[in-house]
C-alpha cells in the first residue's frame, strides 16, 4: 500500500463513519450540537484539504462533547490525523501502527501490495476496515 492508497483507505474510514454518525443523528433537530457535528464530518468527508486542519478538532469535539459516539470512531483515523488525537490512542496502539506504517513502507518500496485492513484488524481490537469499493485494494 503506497502513501496514495493510505490515504485513501483513510478518507474511506472517515466517510464510513460520517455516514453512519449522520444516519445515528438524522432524528435530532438540526441545531442540535451533535447533529451539527455530523454535519461537519460530512462536509470534510468531501473535503479533503480541510480534512488535515478541521479533522483533529472534530475528532477531540466528538471524544470530549459526545463520548458514547466516540468508540464508534476507527482508531486508525486517530493515528492518521496525529496531532492531539494521539493523546486518545494507548501507547500499546500506537506502537501497533507505527509498525504498520513500518511495514507498509517497507512493502511499498519493494513494489508489493500490503493489505493494512487486515493487517490492523489482526492486531488491533478495535480496528474497523472500510469497505471495499470495486478496483480499490487495501
Amino acid at each position: 500500500m503506497n502513501d496514495t492508497q493510505y490515504l485513501q483507505y483513510c478518507r474511506n474510514l472517515w466517510q464510513q463513519f460520517s455516514d453512519t454518525l449522520n444516519k445515528r443523528c438524522a432524528s435530532l433537530d438540526d441545531e442540535h450540537p451533535l447533529r451539527l457535528l455530523a454535519t461537519e464530518f460530512a462536509r470534510l468527508a468531501d473535503d479533503q484539504e480541510d480534512l488535515y486542519r478541521d479533522g483533529p478538532d472534530l475528532i477531540m469535539r466528538l471524544f470530549s462533547h459526545h463520548p458514547e459516539f466516540a468508540p464508534t470512531l476507527p482508531r486508525t483515523l486517530l493515528w492518521f490525523l496525529g496531532g492531539d488525537c494521539l493523546h486518545v490512542l494507548t501507547e500499546e496502539e500506537i506502537a501497533v501502527f507505527q509498525q504498520l506504517d513500518d511495514e507498509r513502507q517497507a512493502f511499498a518500496t519493494k513494489g508489493e501490495t500490503f493489505d493494512y485492513g487486515s493487517a490492523a484488524a489482526a492486531r488491533l481490537p478495535f480496528a474497523q476496515v472500510p469497505q471495499q469499493k470495486s478496483g480499490q485494494n487495501y
